[in-house]
């Protein structure tokens, strides 16, 4: 046991920021005498030493005192008060009297008289002793700490109001009694949530559970750490290795070699052996008993490893007994539905379990595994243990494990496809066969959302020999993730190649990268491009093709058609993809269908085919597709008026997108997430998005993105009244080029030049929304073109051509329209000085913007009102609300991140918003849940 503070060393706070602000509001009460104390939970390495030396730090005109808990010393009753108050003791006496005594008595003989006696003359001293200095107690390892000791602190933590004292707790989490499962999150103590050592500790606020960190915060601490830029596989290994934990990933990337660096050597596959957290975790394995380390070496060879398989494995011995002695130690789990499933309370423990035990046990642990998993649905697992145990011919295991894993798709458990695809590799030596696989390798990891991987496996492919087909394959592979990462020119002449190389050996396939080739183009705004492959398209159909190809070669027809502005003639083909998409179940199929179905007009039916394609996408695994998928569905919301669902929507797509590196997603949805911030009148949100999406596009070649960020502000200033600006923004140029959303934002421009008196340009503009309107048939659609014909018609027209629209409006889905059609209907009959006929109109159009949160619309129609004789009051202050279903998607995920930790900066670059912004949803967050607190949004939320 010793008070010093421990040899110095980088501390890994990376990601912390929520903790450092705790930190820092626990030291500055303590500095102006509301003392307080917090205990921080979480396994070996993952930063809470470095955090004691960060208040340590930051106590500048405190006393420190320190004491770190040792299991040697745990059986010695006081031996950390001991270490902690002798620096104290040294040059203040004890208290006077009965209390002094007792205290000098248990520090100098490990005795005490029971009751309070102690721990009261613990807080008198240390009360004593910050009336001089504020003061900051740190007590690392508190589970090392001896039961007296750790009492008579609980005691002083829970009697610091008032005093000028800062108490800090750290503990692992791992001493559970068995089946009470983990602890995540940010929790208050309180009602027995956090067992162990925190239970005597309770009454302690807040309890800080440290998590992993995230991906972007270990990929910062691996550049601080390595001088080079990390390759992808290696850091896929690191990550999969540290998983989160701080002293992991430090220690594997300063054991990393130069031929590791260069990628001449394997990664690593577990932390270095001679670090802390290696020695840690082996002697916490080492108390165990022989059968239980067996035990625990078989669930890390197959961590899908269920509760009756492990049975069988261990047989004849009791599997739950001989897991017991682990369960105690908070090295196992029960996990999954019911407990059936046991899995490592700490990630890092399993590489240390596998790769500490001999090369002889692991073959003999997957032999044995391979045996007790014989049935069908567990047929990819078995091969994998065969080919670890080198249990036969290699050629013949990578045949078996290759086999298995086609036969397996999809899958989501252990082991990953990609790894499968990537060890048949290594077991054969017929280089096309070994081509062919690494290529599916590949594919599966860029599926499962691991773009750096995927681009590691394919260049391994450079130098293989493989088959036009598998080039072509793996050419339609790289050309995938350079369109998912917002690269479109490049994207483009990838697919064309991969289309040379499949059309005559896998025709299906070939088209494909055409349709890729064409949307490449389609996200860049390039319709002169996309024009040329549609044409080379229509050259290639033949009557044989099959009902995939067909629907492929239709859509290609469809859209080349629209984008010419020939939108009848379009309506054949995107009529024949929508019946050819009945019995597809490919996701990108689904998604075109669901395009072709919007540029018909029928919301509803491409709601429903995208979000089939999603559904899809989500059985299969496939991560990576999900942003890109989900942006017919935000169309076909916002077409609809289904604001708070396409916002939903847009932030999962934004966060899936910078979770795996796809820019071109990003900028869509920040785009998307534009547009309904200016229906809502937020102005600053809608900025700070259109700015992000602006950023992206112009690095990236994205013109839909950028057409979709310049549509969020046009609209953002008709709402505003700035109806010459909106007017500019949709004008000529290089924001305003995409064919589609020009088309999608005409009825913008046309009410915004029709206010500034540029009729001529309105009219053109509204020549082609006629065209799209009338092909479509959508009421929608209709409402929208005769709303724009009523602002540009001569007196004595505009009336009807109002009701008309209006009429339309009431058949179609859409309630924000309808009320913008509204609100421009009564505003038009009170300037006829009609004021009695104009206020329904503006009294519906009010309460509609009010019930979709569409401020600044809101403000036009009450505005009006007004203008119309009728006296409306301001609007109400949310009501407070007893749950989170009365928050707005935004404000529910803002609610949710702050619950877990989040601080607001980390909130607002997650989002891409402003921390001022954040806090004003914050406020209105807490007014309306009725909370006042984050400790109280947690108690809620958690």
């Amino acid at each position: 046991m010793s008070a010093a503070p421990r040899t110095a060393r980088p501390a890994p706070l990376r990601g912390r920021d929520a903790e450092r602000e705790e930190l820092g509001r626990l030291l500055e009460g303590a500095r102006q005498g509301r003392g307080g104390a917090s205990l921080l939970l979480g396994p070996a390495g993952i930063g809470k030493t470095a955090l004691l030396d960060l208040a340590a730090a930051l106590a500048d005109g405190f006393t420190v005192l320190r004491v770190a808990g040792a299991a040697a010393e745990t059986p010695m009753a006081f031996a950390g008060l001991h270490a902690l108050l002798r620096p104290l003791t040294d040059v203040a006496e004890p208290p006077p009297g009965a209390r002094g005594a007792v205290l000098r008595r248990a520090l100098e003989h490990g005795r005490a008289a029971p009751g309070i006696a102690l721990p009261a003359a613990v807080l008198d001293l240390l009360s004593t002793a910050a009336g001089r200095r504020p003061l900051v107690v740190c007590v690392d390892d508190v589970h090392h700490l001896d039961a007296a000791s750790r009492d008579a602190l609980a005691f002083v933590a829970r009697r610091l109001s008032g005093e000028p004292i800062a108490m800090l707790f750290a503990a692992r989490d791992d001493h559970r009694a068995p089946g009470s499962g983990g602890v995540g999150g940010h929790r208050v103590l309180g009602g027995g949530a956090v067992p162990g050592v925190a239970a005597d500790l309770s009454g302690l606020a807040p309890v800080r559970v440290l998590a992993p960190l995230d991906a972007a915060a270990s990929r910062e601490l691996a550049g601080d750490l390595v001088p080079s830029p990390l390759s992808a596989e290696l850091w896929a290994a690191l990550d999969r290795i540290a998983a989160g934990n701080p002293l992991a990933l430090a220690e594997t990337a300063a054991a990393l070699t130069p031929a590791q660096l260069a990628g001449t050597a394997p990664p690593p596959e577990a932390p270095p052996r001679n670090g802390r957290l290696w020695r840690a975790c082996a002697d916490r394995l080492a108390r165990l008993p022989g059968d239980t380390r067996w035990l625990l070496l078989l669930l890390a060879a197959d961590p899908d490893l269920d509760a009756a398989a492990l049975v069988r494995a261990a047989a004849p011995a009791d599997a739950a007994e001989a897991l017991e002695p682990a369960e105690r130690a908070g090295i196992v789990t029960a996990v999954g539905p019911g407990g059936h499933r046991y899995g490592f309370a700490e990630p890092v423990m399993r590489p240390v379990v596998y790769h500490g035990a001999s090369l002889a046990l692991r073959r003999a642990a997957h032999r044995l595994l391979a045996d007790v998993l014989d049935q069908d649905h567990r047929r990819l697992r078995r091969a994998w243990h065969r080919a670890a145990a080198l249990d036969g011919p290699q050629e013949e295991l990578g045949e078996e494990l290759a086999a298995a894993a086609w036969a397996a798709q999809p899958y989501g458990g252990h082991p990953e496809p990609y790894r499968a695809f990537e060890r048949a590799a290594e077991l054969t030596g017929r280089g096309e066969v070994r081509a062919a696989r690494l290529a599916a390798a590949a594919r599966h990891a860029a599926n499962s959302g691991r773009p750096d991987l995927a681009g590691s496996l394919l260049a391994r492919l450079r130098t293989a020999t493989a088959t036009a087909e598998t080039r072509g394959r793996a050419e339609l592979l790289r050309g995938t993730l350079e369109l998912l990462g917002g690269e479109t020119g490049s994207a483009h002449d990838r697919f064309l190649a991969a289309a040379g190389w499949l059309l005559d050996r896998d025709r299906e396939l070939g088209v494909r990268a055409l349709v890729r080739a064409a949307d490449a183009d389609y996200f860049a705004g390039d319709d002169r491009r996309f024009l040329a492959i549609a044409r080379r398209a229509a050259g290639l159909r033949r009557p044989d093709d099959g009902p995939a190809t067909r629907l492929m070669f239709e859509y290609l027809a469809g859209l080349s058609a629209s984008f010419r502005g020939r939108h009848a003639e379009a309506a054949g083909p995107l009529r024949r993809v929508r019946r050819l998409a009945g019995p597809v179940r490919d996701p990108a199929m689904l998604a075109w269908a669901g395009v072709a179905s919007l540029l018909l007009g029928e919301d509803e039916h491409a709601l429903e085919l995208a979000g089939r394609s999603v559904d899809g996408a989500r059985r299969r695994g496939a991560v990576s597709a999900l942003p890109h998928l989900l942006e017919p569905v935000i169309h076909a919301e916002v077409w609809t008026g289904r604001y708070a669902s396409a916002a939903a929507n847009a932030a999962e797509g934004l966060r899936l997108a910078q979770e795996t590196g796809r820019r071109g997603a990003a900028g869509h949805h920040l785009a998307w997430l534009a547009l309904i911030a200016a229906v809502q009148g937020d102005e600053e949100t809608c900025g700070i998005r259109a700015k992000a999406a602006f950023e992206l596009a112009d690095a990236h070649g994205l013109g839909m993105a950028a057409a979709l960020g310049n549509w969020a502000l046009a609209h953002l200033d008709l709402a505003a009244g700035r109806a010459g600006e909106a007017a500019a923004r949709l004008g000529a140029g290089r924001r305003n080029d995409h064919v589609v959303v020009r088309v999608m934002a005409a009825p913008t421009f046309i009410e915004a030049a029709a206010r500034t008196g540029e009729r001529q340009r309105a009219r053109a503009a509204l020549r082609s929304l006629d065209r799209w309107a009338a092909s479509t048939g959508s009421p929608d659609r209709l409402a929208l073109a005769l709303r724009c014909h009523a602002l540009l018609a001569v007196p004595g027209r505009a009336e009807t051509l109002f009701r008309d629209a209006l009429d339309l409006h009431y058949r179609g889905a859409c309630e924000f329209e309808t009320a913008r059609t509204q609100l421009l209907f009564g505003g038009a009959l009170r300037r006829e000085r009609r004021p009695g006929d104009a206020r329904p109109y503006l009294r519906d159009a009010l309460d509609t913007f009010e019930r979709l949160g569409a401020r600044l619309w809101a403000e036009q129609a009450r505005a009006e009102l007004r203008a119309a004789g009728q006296s409306v009051p301001a609007p109400a202050p949310p009501a407070a609300s007893a749950g989170a279903g009365h928050l707005t998607a935004q404000q529910l995920q803002i609610a949710r991140m702050v619950a877990e930790g989040a601080t607001n900066r980390e909130v607002a670059a997650r989002l891409v918003l402003s921390p001022r912004t954040v806090e004003h949803h914050l406020r209105n967050i807490f007014a309306r849940l009725g909370v006042r607190s984050r400790v109280e949004l947690v108690r809620l939320l958690g």
